[in-house]
């Protein structure tokens, strides 16, 4: 059993580990080493097709999650606390649609989507960072939802009752009550949703336009011309940063268990 789990983390981390290391390979050949350097990340700092990329990247993700946690939240709460409405089956097959479908569908309906509503109405006037934040957005609000709906659903609608019943108004159920249950499933979905489109490929090729290449389109584009240990840099930055946030993550856990430990 031991030599099985070795064998799977082996399989699963080994290939991280050789980009890593050979990320400091001084040689432009990724598969021959000559000495350890520090020039590809040099080269990276310096390459302004690459950091235009990630910031455009950054941006797109963070403007995606928000909308997508905020059409979310509003989706979730529908689910889990108004009962059965008119509509509500279509409403949550339309909701689980982005989870199974292939991203392939969904960004070449997303295309011809924007280009009927481009030819109707003018808008979008061709395709850029804001249809790819749209199809981001559209795409992660299932994920946003599923965790919120989950998440009220656990909590269960006692508080709110309570609430109610002390005469607190709709609003201050939902500021005071609600919203406190929903802070974790925010937080995670908003996360989750931030994750999917940083990570995106295939649906940002489909709606992007020229100067709105993501950082994946880039590195894809790089890659098909041949890997250099200046992909390699960016990967080991990039693991470098989940990494950093996963520890941190876990620390801030551990601190908010000590200290509910000690206030016992």
């Amino acid at each position: 059993m031991i030599i099985w789990l070795i064998g799977i983390y082996a399989f699963l981390y080994a290939p991280i580990a050789f980009l890593v290391a050979f990320s400091f390979n001084e040689s432009r050949l990724v598969t021959v080493w000559t000495g350890f350097s520090t020039r590809w990340y040099t080269v990276l700092w310096h390459d302004p097709v690459m950091i235009d990329a990630a910031l455009l990247s950054l941006r797109i993700a963070m403007l995606s999650a928000t909308l997508a946690t905020l059409i979310g939240a509003a989706a979730g709460i529908a689910l889990a606390r108004f009962g059965r409405f008119r509509g509500r089956s279509l409403f949550e097959a339309m909701l689980a649609a982005p989870l199974v479908l292939p991203d392939v569908m969904i960004g070449l309906s997303l295309l011809l989507l924007f280009v009927v509503m481009e030819q109707i109405c003018g808008w979008p006037a061709g395709r850029g960072a804001g249809t790819v934040t749209i199809a981001h957005a559209s795409v992660a609000v299932a994920t946003v939802t599923l965790v919120v709906r989950a998440r009220l659903a656990q909590a269960g609608a006692a508080l709110e009752e309570a609430a109610a019943d002390l005469y607190a108004p709709p609003w201050q159920v939902m500021w005071r009550v609600t919203l406190p249950q929903m802070a974790p499933a925010l937080i995670s979905g908003w996360l989750l949703a931030f994750t999917l489109s940083l990570d995106d490929l295939v649906v940002a090729s489909f709606t992007s336009g020229p100067g709105a290449s993501t950082l994946p389109m880039v590195v894809f584009s790089a890659t098909r011309l041949g890997v250099t240990p200046e992909v390699y840099a960016l990967a080991t930055v990039t693991a470098a940063c989940a990494g950093a946030g996963v520890v941190l993550t876990m620390l801030l856990r551990h601190w908010r268990l000590s200290g509910l430990i000690l206030r016992r």
